[in-house]
Formats: C-alpha cells, structure tokens, sequence
C-alpha cells in the first residue's frame, strides 16, 4: 500500500522562493518579444483661416500596411500638410526622422522609421487629393484631355472649325484656390499655334500649354461597359448639336432611343445608361450627332446572381456557437459568435420560422455584454460575407468578402431594428466617448473591391485594423443606418456608388451589424437587429 503524505504551504513557500532567486542568477539571453510599433494618432489641419475644409474624409491608419493615407480636399497645399497630432503605441520611439516636422511635402510618399525594442519598421504616410480640372470650348468633339504630370491640355474640334477664334467656354487647371493668368474663360482665343498659361496656388506658378486640333470624326462610340440589366455607354461627338444614343437586341431590327433622363452631357462627351436590359443578352448599340451615326458596336449583359443563403434558412449549432449555413454546406455568411463565446453565448442567432422547411428563416443580431466585469466587453451583433479567422485575447480577426464579379446596382434588406441606449464606449476612441446615453444605430453596407484575396479586419485596439470605404481597390459602395427603431418589417433599398464603370470586382462585402460602432466596442446593450433577407438589384 502507498501512502501519501500532505503538503503543507508553509514548508513549500521558501522552496518555490529559492527557485525563484536560483534561476534570477542566470543570464537573460533570450530575445525581446516581437511587437510592431505602431501610429495611434495621425492628424493634421482640417480647415484653413477662411473655414475651407482641407480634407475630403478621414485619415487612415493601417497597421498591417504600416501605411497613413491622408485625404486632402482641393483647398489643400499638399506640399505643406500642417500636423496637429501624433501619437505612437507605448515603447514605440521615432528613429529617423526623430520627429515629425510641422509641416508635411506629401506630393509623394513621406517615409519614417520606428523602434521598439530590438527592431525596426518603416511607415510611410502618403496623401490623395482629386483636383477637378477642366477645358471645355465651343464645337468641342469629346472632352479635352488634360495631363496633369506634364501641365499639357488637348481639345478636339471638327475640321471646318477655324482655330483662329475658338469660344473658350469654361477651364480651371488647379485647385479651388488657384488664380489662372490669362483667364481665358468667356473669351474667343487663337488657337492656330498653342496657347501658354500661368497657373499659381499657395506661392507657386507653372506654366500650362493648351493646344487644339481638328478631327474628321464628328461622333463615335469611345467605350461600352455591360453589366447585367444596364450598360454604359460613353461617346464623343460634337457639342452643340443634336447628339444621343440608341440601341436594340441584336435579334431585332427597331432601334431604341435613349431617354433624355439617362444621358450625362458634358460639352461633346455623352455618358448613356441604359437600363432595363434583359440578362445574357446580346446588344447593338450606336450613337448620332446630328444627321451623323457612329459605327456599331455589339455587347451582351451579363446574368443576374444572388447570394447564397440570403433569406438564412441554413443555421447549424456547434456547442455554443450558432452558425449560418448547414451543418454539412458550405459557409458564405459568417458572424462574430465564436469571440462572443469565449466569454458567454453566441448573440448572433437564427430567426425561429415554424413555416420554413428548416425552421428557420433570418437572422437576429443583438448587442450584449459579454462575460462579467473587466473580464468581459461589449459584443455587437453582426453578421457579414466572409468568415471569423480566430481571436486574440478577447478581440476578433475577421476575413471580410466572398468571391464575386457581378455589378449590381443596389441591395435591398428586408430589416427591422430595436434601437437602444448607447451604454458602453470605446476606451480606444476619444471621440466616441460623447455619444454614451444616446440611441445606437444599426448599419448595413455593401461593397465591391478588387482585391486578390479578402480583407482583414481586426479590432484589437493595438493593431486595428478597420475596412475604408475610401481604399483605393474599393470599386462601389453603398450603407444606410438607422438610430431609431423600425418595429415592423421594411424594405430597405441601398444603392451602390461606383467609382468606376469598367472596373470588374473580385469580392463582395456585406455587413450588418445592431451597434453601426461595434468594431469600437460602442453600442448599446439591447439594441437589436433583425435581417429577414438580401437580394442584389441589377438595375436603375
């Protein structure tokens, strides 16, 4: 027989303490641990001495890319960026430069080097800024191209048009603020040789060259760009005129003339939508200017795609954590319930319908507290096209975006939502901290993008990293939001904004969520979302 005898505390204290000091005696050789040091704070100048708005949206930190992109308005000198704040994670020092000077030349890419610890990383801050610049002249064929690099301009007008006196109609080269000398708007100018210009902004002048050219070709289709119940149709033709677009099946013989309300002129460039079109259908399409057609051009619309799953028939249960797709199907959707599990119950579940074959039919989307005290936080309900990668600690990295190539025109949900008040606030975000106590809001949005592979989202304060509706792979995008509550079942419609035409995505992203700052931690405990159903619109 083996008998064991008890350990009493009191005689294992001084052994646990003598290992303790033991092992303070040997040499520390193993590395720091690695922590990237990051940007927690970028700001600059948002408005100048006269009240101009100096940034066309909110500056972006990316982490993972080590990049800040700043979003500069027209009014903006990008060649003296003023930073007002910055801020880096705890441990983290500037190496090169030291520190930031107080004025930023961001007309390309400004570099800097942070430490922590042992190692090293490059940021680079980097700025956009879209200046509206124009050259619009009377008879004009198509619109001027403008080359911005080299300070060049280019108009077309038809043969018979002299050079010697061309009706200047409208130009502006630079920003809001820039003085052009001479000012050749409203004027009647000779053009037979070409015409130079000044152009200053904030101190600065450079010089522009203007030239224009007679063309044979009075009107042609320059690009057709078919989606799946609309097709874009772009077209030069000579301004002043009669000018439009028609079209047919290419199975017919009767031609169609495009309504007034589709068409966008600007001078001699037309942009025709045409819309209710049929699906994988074949097209001719041409466009007139006067008593002049241009050659034929064919395209055929692409087919009409829905998303699986989108009226959340297909739930499964796994322990704790509710799953939207069938237990042996493939996962499109995909919701934050495997970090809120860690710490309670999924708070994103299925919506009991005894009508439904799978007794399902929906998705509930609530905001909870999770867990007790400082060993919990707030949980927003969300669902979104993509999947939950993993969590670290209590925070959630997410893979945002589903496979896709189709360009609808809008989404419409079937929702209804239970606002409620505001409870818990970021303590990562100062400028949330005023909005505890006020109703929460829901948000849907939708977006298109070419990436290579999905977006990763993650909410740890530390590296966050959140989706920009401004990143430049973004192709369309569309939200709405509600900060009051929708008791009964309702349609909501939310149109996409493209950037682009002929860009053709790569990924779709949808997202819902009870608490529109969830990513924040913001939100209100009890607000809740309910999704009945998606379905992608393809046409105006």
């Amino acid at each position: 027989m083996y008998t064991f005898n008890k350990i009493n505390p009191a005689r294992l204290l001084p052994v646990i303490l003598l290992a303790f000091f033991a092992g303070s005696c040997i040499e520390n050789d193993l590395p720091y641990p690695w922590v990237q040091p990051n940007v927690t704070v970028f700001e600059v100048e948002s408005t100048d001495a006269e009240g101009h708005d100096l940034l066309s949206a909110a500056t972006v930190i990316d982490s993972a890319d080590r990049t800040i992109t700043v979003h500069l308005s027209e009014w903006a000198n990008i060649e003296a960026v003023k930073v007002t704040g910055f801020e880096l994670s705890e441990g983290s020092t500037m190496i090169a430069p030291e520190a930031l000077p107080p004025y930023l030349d961001l007309s390309s890419p400004y570099t800097m080097t942070l430490g922590r610890y042992d190692r090293t990383f490059e940021w680079t801050i980097c700025a956009t800024q879209d200046i509206q610049r124009y050259f619009t002249i009377a008879s004009q064929i198509s619109t001027s191209v403008i080359d911005a690099e080299n300070h060049t301009v280019k108009a077309l007008v038809p043969t018979g048009q002299s050079l010697e006196a061309i009706r200047v109609l409208s130009i502006k080269l630079g920003g809001n603020s820039a003085v052009m000398t001479p000012d050749l708007a409203g004027k009647t100018v000779d053009f037979t040789d070409p015409v130079e210009i000044t152009v200053t902004e904030f101190g600065e002048s450079t010089t522009w060259t203007i030239s224009v050219e007679q063309t044979d070709v009075s009107v042609e289709i320059e690009a057709v760009d078919a989606w799946t119940k609309v097709a874009w149709i772009y077209v030069s033709a000579e301004s002043g005129k009669e000018n439009g677009v028609e079209y047919r099946l290419a199975s017919e013989d009767e031609w169609t003339v495009a309504p007034d309300e589709w068409l966008t002129v600007s001078g001699g460039s037309i942009t025709a939508c045409l819309r209710h079109l049929e699906p994988t259908a074949e097209y001719v399409v041409r466009a007139f200017s006067g008593e002049e057609h241009s050659a034929e051009t064919a395209f055929t619309t692409e087919s009409d795609v829905q998303l699986p799953n989108s009226d959340f028939t297909q739930w499964w249960l796994n322990n704790k954590v509710w799953n939207p797709w069938a237990e042996d199907g493939e996962s499109f959707w995909d919701t934050g319930n495997r970090g809120a599990a860690t710490l309670g119950q999924s708070n994103t579940i299925p919506l009991e319908n005894p009508a439904s074959a799978t007794g399902y039919q929906g998705a509930v989307l609530q905001t909870k507290f999770i867990g007790v005290g400082v060993l919990g936080k707030l949980a927003a309900g969300n669902m979104f096209a993509g999947s939950y990668v993993r969590t670290e600690g209590t925070n959630g990295v997410l893979a945002f975006g589903r496979e896709f190539n189709r360009r609808p025109t809008g989404l419409k949900a079937r929702i209804k939502y239970q606002t409620a008040p505001i409870s818990n606030v970021s303590n990562s975000n100062p400028n949330l901290s005023h909005m505890k106590g006020q109703p929460d809001t829901c948000i849907v949005w939708c977006a298109l993008a070419d990436w290579n592979e999905p977006f990763e989202i993650r909410t740890s304060p530390s590296n966050r990293q959140l989706f920009d509706r401004n990143d430049p792979n973004v192709i369309a995008y569309g939200e709405m939001t509600s900060g009051e509550s929708i008791d009964d079942y309702t349609d909501v419609v939310i149109n996409l904004d493209y950037v682009a035409t002929d860009r053709i995505p790569t990924y779709i992203l949808l997202t819902a969520s009870a608490s529109k700052y969830g990513d924040y931690f913001t939100g209100g405990q009890g607000a809740v979302l309910t999704v009945l159903s998606y379905e992608l619109l393809y046409d105006y």
